[in-house]
């Protein structure tokens, strides 16, 4: 077979792909039944929303994370009516920016805080979605909480020397070409294995593991200034910034928050 006959048998295939999936789309009853299967996954809160940041679809991980008796307890409800106040506002800021421009988040590293008291950190997933005139409709989005890292993996062993290192000296300056140094990897294969063991690039995790420090040391009485030092960061602003982009608030209202909970 000729190269030509090759890549038109191949796009015919495509072709037919292409219209079997649009028939199947104009023949389904609900165009939702992926909530179904997504109810069955106690580890992925699933949500589609309206071009408002409204709740149309939830999962019932989500429902439970919220404190939910009902998912149409949720449905109608935008982040803002959902989450503290200052939570759901950068929640929905965020869904509103998926919205507007028509682009997609992927991977964003997050800690998300739940009406039941529950924390967790998550991979966060948006897509806008497009209607039969390529206009934004609406969006969808998952959160998929942090798995445990794949031990049976023949870099673990190496990658858990690095771990230990960031966890060890999270405070100070880590450059990503010592971290690939002690694994005895270059830095494409650090992140490459990170990113394939631990399900975060050699960043995120040192990220996650500064913020981590930080939200326990909110827990007490030190100043903003005092936790920014203690966990690698040069000054107070660099600090409340990456602090509010992964969690979603300010240090200082994440720890009136926690207080809150407490009480």
């Amino acid at each position: 077979m000729s190269s030509f006959q090759t890549e038109a048998r191949s796009r015919q295939s495509v072709e037919w792909v292409m219209s079997a999936r649009q028939q199947l789309a104009h023949a389904l009853i609900d165009p939702f039944f992926v909530e179904v299967l997504f109810d069955q996954l106690s580890d992925v809160v699933f949500f589609i929303k309206d071009l408002h940041g409204r709740y149309l679809v939830v999962n019932d991980a989500l429902r439970r994370r919220c404190g939910y008796k009902q998912k149409s307890e949720l449905l109608g409800r935008s982040s803002l009516e959902v989450f503290p106040a200052e939570l759901g506002a950068i929640y929905l800021a965020q869904d509103l920016e998926v919205i507007r421009q028509g682009r997609a988040i992927s991977n964003r590293l997050e800690l998300h805080l739940y009406n039941d008291g529950v924390r967790g950190w998550c991979l966060t997933h948006k897509i806008p979605l497009l209607d039969q005139h390529s206009q934004v409709a609406g969006l969808a989005g998952i959160s998929r909480d942090l798995r445990m890292p794949d031990e049976a993996h023949p870099v673990y062993q190496r990658l858990s020397e690095v771990v230990a290192h960031i966890q060890r000296f999270y405070a100070q300056p880590l450059r990503l070409e010592d971290l690939a140094a002690i694994s005895h990897l270059s830095v494409s294969q650090l992140e490459r294995h990170m990113q394939r063991i631990f399900e975060l690039t050699p960043k995120q995790f040192i990220i996650k593991t500064r913020l981590e420090a930080a939200t326990r040391l909110l827990e007490g009485d030190a100043s903003i200034t005092t936790i920014a030092h203690a966990c690698g960061y040069t000054d107070h602003s660099a600090f409340s910034r990456q602090f509010r982009q992964v969690v979603g608030l300010a240090p200082a209202k994440y720890r009136e928050l926690f207080r809150s909970h407490r009480t």
